[in-house]
């Protein structure tokens, strides 16, 4: 192999030169080698991103949820972002991105309707708990006292099914939201791989081109790399 080589005589001031075919050469294979590394890369990031896809689909295939035709929304589609619900209605639902359609536009919206029916207008599965512990002690109380419990005892019941249908509800909404974000993360790393294919065939075609040049270059055409410091006088 060719070594760099510092040439000799006042006219070069101790500047190192290498062959011209070594250097292109070198940067040639090691432009391979890093096209190769990026190939790699890609295939991981390309199957990470096929596993992420196909894991949603198939989660989803076993819960067999489809949207509500269109026809039969009830002004879920009138909110915003809800024209996502007449584009998927009466489709089976399969992606992230539909995920998160249904989680915000039609379970949210059906778990606000119901605590605004029930006479608790923004309430969720947590603030529940504090009107239910307060009917609870009412009606302890209305019986301690031999009082009528009929409409304590509606009441009671009438919050305790709103708050597990909020339970059932909102712990729906926040699995699907994850997978939601899970398919996104999918959906990153096949844009990362197809950057990383990008690079690939870049860098591969510059590597070609350079053993192409090298080729090509007289065998005795040399390029300074740099000057080297001149020695320091040893001292007597």
């Amino acid at each position: 192999m060719h070594q760099a080589t510092r040439e000799a005589g006042p006219e070069n001031n101790g500047r190192v030169a290498v062959k011209r075919r070594t250097l292109d050469m070198a940067f040639s294979i090691g432009g391979v080698v890093f096209a190769a590394l990026l190939l790699i890369v890609g295939l991981v990031l390309t199957n990470q991103a096929n596993f992420a896809k196909n894991y949603v689909k198939d989660q989803f295939a076993q819960q067999q949820i489809s949207f509500t035709p269109a026809e039969g929304l009830h002004g879920e589609d009138a909110a915003p972002g809800g024209d996502c619900l007449v584009a998927n209605g009466g489709k089976p639902l399969e992606t992230g991105k539909q995920a998160e359609c249904y989680a915000n536009q039609y379970i949210a919206f059906h778990l606000a309707s119901g605590a605004t029916e029930a006479g608790y207008e923004g309430a969720t599965y947590a603030t529940l708990g504090t009107p239910q512990r307060a009917l609870a002690a009412d009606l302890q109380a209305a019986k301690d006292a031999g009082e009528p419990t009929d409409e304590l005892e509606a009441q009671v019941a009438e919050v305790n099914a709103l708050r597990e249908t909020m339970f059932k509800g909102e712990t729906l909404r926040g699995l699907l939201l994850t997978t939601y974000g899970f398919s996104i993360f999918g959906e990153r790393a096949g844009q990362a791989a197809m950057v990383t294919y990008i690079a690939a065939a870049v860098l591969f075609l510059l590597s070609i081109a350079g053993l192409v040049h090298a080729f090509t270059t007289k065998k005795d055409e040399t390029v300074h790399l740099f000057e080297a410091a001149p020695k320091e006088p040893a001292l007597v």
